[in-house]
C-alpha cells in the first residue's frame, strides 16, 4: 500500500469511513434492494484501490500517477451506471432482454478494472484464475472430452460475468453477502480494535500463559486466537500480534523459523474461532441457508481443539528445549486486565443475538453500538471522535480488497456453472474416488490446498464448495459437515507450503525462511487436518448427538492431538527416543483416522498409548535433560 500525502490520504480515509458508516447504518435499519446495495458497495470500494496500491514496484509510492486516476475513474463508471439504473437492471430478464453495446462496453471495463484491482490489492493468482475462467468460456468448445463446453457469444460471456445478479458474477449473491452481513461484522471488528479490546486480549494472553514454560509462545497462541475474533484475517493477525510475540519467542530460545511457524499457525486459526470467524463462514451461512448461530455452535469445539493442539505442541517444544517463562516484568498486572474487562460485554451481546437467531447484520450492528457505548463508561477505553473515525476508516480499508476478491470469485463460480465445469470437474474427482468417501475427502482436501496456493481463503472456499459439496452430498454426507470440511482446509491453506500468506508475513517479521516457516506452521496447525476429517466422521465434534457422543468425539481428538504433537516435539513427560515417538505418532494417527474402528476402541488406543508412555517415563530413573 502506498504512503500517500496527508491531504490525499485523509480524503481517501474519509471516503472509506463514510462508506463504512453507510453500511453500518443499513445493517441496523435494513438494506436497500440488492442491486442498489451491491452497486454502492463496489462503487465506493473498488476505485480507491488504484490510488492506494501501486501498479508495480517502480510506480510512484507516495502519490497516484495520472494512469492510476484514469483506472479509478474507469472502475467507477460501470458501478455508477448500475446504481443509476438499478430499477432497470433488477427488472431485466437475464440472457433474454437485449444486452446493448453500452452495457457490453461497461461490462468489459468492469471486468478489466476488477482484474487489475485484484492483481494489485489481493493476489495475482486470483486475477489469473478469473481471467482463465473467462478464457475457458471463450475457447472451451475447442477442448476435448469432459472439458468441452458449448459455444458462448461475447455478449453471453460479459453478461454472465457482470450482470446476472441471481446466479453469480460481479453482482451476484456473493457480492451481496459481503455488502451486507460481512461488512457489518468487519466494522464490529474494527471497533473492537479501536476501543482497546486488542489490548485486553493481549494482556489476557500474557496473564493466562506468560508465567508458564514457553510463555511467549503460548501468549502468541492465545492472543492470536482472540485477535482472530476481531479480524478473521490471518495476515493481519500475524502483523498485529507477531510484531510483539515473535521477537519474544526468539529471545527465549525458539529458532526464527519455529517462532514464525507458531505465530502463523495461531493467526490462521483466527478464522476458525467464534464468534466472528472469517468472511468464509458468513458465505457458508448464506449459500447453505443455515443460520450463522448454528454454524457458530458447530465450529466451537473444532476451534478449541485447534488451539489446544498448538498450545500442546508449544508446551512440548518448550519443555524439550528447557525454556523459561516470560520475565515477571513483562507480564501485566491483573488489574490491567480487569480495567478493560467491560469490553467483553459487546461480544456477549453478539453471541446472544446470534444464538437467538437474529440476523447476522443486525446482531453485529447492535454489538457495534454496544461497543461504542460500553467503551464510553471509562476514560481508559473511551473512544474519541477521532478513534471512531479511524475505526470506520480501517473497516473500509479492510473491506475494499475483500470486495474485489469476492467479485472475482463470483465470476469464477459463474463461469464454472455456465460451462458445466462444476459438474465435469466434480465428475473427474468422483470417478477418481470410485465411490470411496475417504479417498474423495483426500482428493477434495488436496484440491482446496492447491487452490489456496494462489487464492485467499474465501474465494478458495467458494470455488471448492461449488465443486466438492455436491460430491459429498451424493455419498450421504450432511450439508453442514460437508461445508465445514472444505472451510477448514481453505483456512489452513494460508499456512501450508509452498505458498502460505500468513507464514510469509510471519517470516518477514522473524527474518526467517518463508518455506521453512510454513513447514513449521503446518506442523503446529496439525489439528486443522484431524478436525477437518472429524467433521465428516465424528459428528459429536459439531455438538451433534448425545452428550456421550460429543464428549467421546472431543476426547478422541484431545488424545490424538496430544499424541501427535508430543511425537513431533520428541517430548511427553521427558525426552522421547525414536521408538516411542513412532509409537505415539502411530497411536495418534490411528485415534484420529481409524474410523473403521468403534469410537470406544479408538479412544482406548489413544488414552492407552498416552498412559503407557507416561507411566514408563514416570517410573524410569531421571536422566539429565539435553537441549
Amino acid at each position: 500500500m502506498r504512503t500517500l500525502t496527508p491531504h490525499l490520504r485523509t480524503a481517501i480515509l474519509a471516503l472509506m469511513a463514510c462508506a463504512a458508516a453507510v453500511h453500518l447504518y443499513f445493517g441496523g435499519t435494513g438494506f436497500p434492494e440488492p442491486i442498489r446495495m451491491r452497486g454502492f458497495h463496489l462503487l465506493v470500494f473498488v476505485p480507491p484501490l488504484f490510488l492506494l496500491y501501486p501498479a508495480r514496484a517502480a510506480s510512484p509510492q507516495h502519490r497516484p500517477s495520472l494512469l492510476d486516476w484514469i483506472w479509478a475513474l474507469a472502475a467507477a463508471a460501470p458501478h455508477a451506471w448500475v446504481l443509476w439504473n438499478a430499477d432497470a437492471v433488477s427488472d431485466r430478464m437475464e440472457y433474454v432482454d437485449p444486452f446493448s453495446p453500452l452495457m457490453m462496453a461497461l461490462g468489459i471495463i468492469c471486468i478489466i478494472t476488477l482484474l487489475e484491482a485484484t492483481r494489485r490489492a489481493v493476489e495475482p493468482g486470483l486475477a489469473w484464475m478469473v481471467a482463465g475462467s473467462l478464457a475457458y468460456m471463450w475457447w472451451g468448445h475447442h477442448l476435448p472430452g469432459v472439458l468441452n463446453s458449448r459455444v458462448f457469444t461475447p455478449a453471453e460471456i460479459v453478461e454472465s460475468a457482470w450482470l446476472v445478479p441471481t446466479a453469480g458474477g460481479v453482482y451476484g449473491p456473493l457480492t451481496g453477502i459481503v455488502a451486507t452481513t460481512i461488512a457489518v461484522f468487519i466494522i464490529f471488528g474494527a471497533f473492537m480494535q479501536g476501543s482497546g479490546t486488542g489490548r485486553l486480549f493481549q494482556n489476557l494472553g500474557a496473564v493466562a500463559a506468560g508465567r508458564y514454560t514457553g510463555g511467549p509462545a503460548k501468549v502468541a497462541v492465545i492472543t492470536s486466537g482472540l485477535f482472530g475474533t476481531m479480524s478473521g484475517s490471518s495476515v493481519s493477525n500475524v502483523i498485529t500480534t507477531g510484531a510483539m510475540t515473535i521477537p519474544l519467542m526468539i529471545r527465549i530460545g525458539y529458532s526464527r523459523t519455529v517462532a514464525a511457524g507458531i505465530e502463523s499457525a495461531a493467526s490462521v486459526g483466527g478464522a476458525l474461532m467464534p464468534p466472528v470467524m472469517g468472511a468464509a463462514a458468513f458465505v457458508m451461512a448464506e449459500i447453505t441457508n443455515i443460520p450463522y448461530g448454528e454454524i457458530l455452535i458447530a465450529a466451537t469445539l473444532g476451534a478449541i481443539l485447534y488451539y489446544f493442539a498448538i498450545l500442546a505442541a508449544v508446551h512440548f517444544e518448550a519443555k524439550r528445549l528447557g525454556m523459561k517463562p516470560m520475565a515477571v516484568a513483562d507480564i501485566p498486572a491483573a488489574r490491567e486486565v480487569l480495567a478493560d474487562l467491560h469490553l467483553v460485554i459487546p461480544i456477549v451481546v453478539l453471541v446472544w443475538l446470534m444464538t437467538e437467531r437474529w440476523s447476522g447484520n443486525f446482531a453485529a450492528f447492535c454489538a457495534t453500538m454496544a461497543m461504542i457505548a460500553i467503551a464510553m463508561l471509562y476514560r481508559r477505553t473511551r473512544m474519541s471522535p477521532r478513534a471512531i473515525f479511524d475505526s470506520l476508516a480501517n473497516a473500509g480499508l479492510t473491506m475494499a480488497p475483500l470486495a474485489v476478491s469476492i467479485a472475482g470469485a463470483g465470476i469464477v463460480v459463474s463461469a464454472l456453472t455456465a460451462t458445466g465445469m462444476v459438474v465435469a470437474f466434480g465428475g473427474i474427482i468422483k470417478e477418481m474416488a470410485g465411490g470411496q468417501l475417504w479417498l474423495l475427502l483426500i482428493l477434495l482436501a488436496t484440491t482446496v490446498l492447491v487452490l489456496g496456493l494462489g487464492l485467499p481463503t474465501t474465494p478458495s472456499y467458494i470455488i471448492a464448495a461449488a465443486i466438492g459439496v455436491p460430491q459429498l452430498l451424493a455419498l450421504g454426507v450432511d450439508l453442514l459437515p460437508a461445508h465445514m470440511f472444505l472451510f477448514y482446509f481453505a483456512v489452513i491453506a494460508d499456512a501450508t507450503p509452498p505458498v502460505a500468506a500468513a507464514a510469509f508475513a510471519a517470516a518477514a517479521i522473524a527474518r526467517a525462511s518463508p518455506t521453512m516457516s510454513s513447514v513449521h506452521a503446518t506442523r503446529f496447525g496439525i489439528a486443522g487436518f484431524t478436525v477437518g476429517f472429524a467433521f465428516i466422521y465424528d459428528p459429536g465434534i459439531m455438538m451433534r448427538g448425545s452428550l456421550v457422543e460429543i464428549v467421546t468425539a472431543f476426547l478422541m481428538q484431545v488424545a490424538a492431538l496430544t499424541l501427535v504433537t508430543s511425537a513431533y516435539a520428541g517430548f511427553l513427560l521427558a525426552p522421547l527416543n525414536i521408538a516411542l515417538r513412532v509409537l505415539l505418532g502411530a497411536a495418534g494417527l490411528a485415534t484420529a483416522f481409524a474410523h473403521m474402528l468403534p469410537d470406544p476402541a479408538r479412544l482406548a488406543v489413544g488414552m492407552g498409548a498416552l498412559a503407557l508412555v507416561a507411566a514408563w517415563q514416570s517410573l524410569r530413573p531421571t536422566t539429565p535433560r539435553t537441549a
